[in-house]
């Protein structure tokens, strides 16, 4: 997929690549495994290395097309040059704790839309098209529930058409997922017959729910006459 490691190994810190090619103020590698900052989720920062030189990434971003562009300061490797690129772990893996922890508030909530989000390595949160604040204790009572039960967490492709006899997979009104390559990555939370989340999804969660560790309602907001911001802290 484009190069893009992420999406089958979360947990891949570094790997090996050659320079696909330059851009302004950045490069495209051939494969590496930077999340590209998009959907709420910030990009993956960390270092490059090759040839004598080492270079930082503060974040990686979207590039044309399907590409990841790693932006650096400096002087620029040129295409073909073989590259060791290495994410920032604790910062990658924050944010894993942290998507996985928004998914399972998703649940709390069945049908509720989201009209927005922001994922962080401290703290994150989701807006949702609903007319009342719901109960932070109840919220918080809850996601501690999904997270002691350690349920499984697993990716999967499947045909895009099944938005179209199944579009309520989608929580997000303000973004949808990429169509028109014919595949569409899911992400399950819990046992395939019963999961506790299904949802389209392109970044970095953890492989189950006990890694998250303990999250608490740092506040609930109105943000409108049908929007509530729910901001999730992780706990002590």
């Amino acid at each position: 997929m484009s190069g893009k490691l992420f999406l089958d190994d979360s947990y891949l810190e570094l790997s090996q690549a050659v320079v696909a090619s330059v851009v302004p103020g950045g490069v495209v590698l051939s494969q590496s495994p930077f999340y590209a900052r998009s959907g709420g989720q910030p990009g993956d920062s960390g270092k490059l290395a090759w040839a004598g030189a080492r270079a930082v990434v503060a974040e990686a971003i979207k590039g044309d097309g399907d590409t990841v562009v790693l932006p650096i300061e400096g002087e620029l490797p040129t295409p073909g040059t073989a590259i060791i690129a290495t994410i920032d772990w604790p910062r990658r893996y924050a944010h894993m704790r942290m998507h996985t922890a928004l998914h399972l508030l998703c649940s709390l909530l069945p049908g509720a839309a989201v009209t927005g989000g922001q994922i962080g390595a401290e703290k994150s949160r989701l807006d949702f098209d609903i007319p009342a604040a719901p109960d932070a204790t109840s919220i918080e009572a809850g996601l501690a529930r999904l997270i002691a039960a350690d349920h499984p967490i697993h990716t999967e492709w499947v045909d895009e058409s099944v938005l179209d006899t199944n579009p309520g997979l989608v929580r997000t009104l303000s973004v949808k997922p990429p169509r028109g390559t014919g595949r569409l990555r899911l992400v399950r939370i819990g046992p395939e017959e019963a999961p506790v989340d299904l949802q389209p999804c392109g970044g970095t969660h953890v492989a189950r729910t006990g890694e998250i560790g303990q999250v608490r309602v740092l506040k609930i907001e109105n943000k409108g006459k049908q929007n509530r911001r729910i901001t999730l802290v992780f706990g002590e």
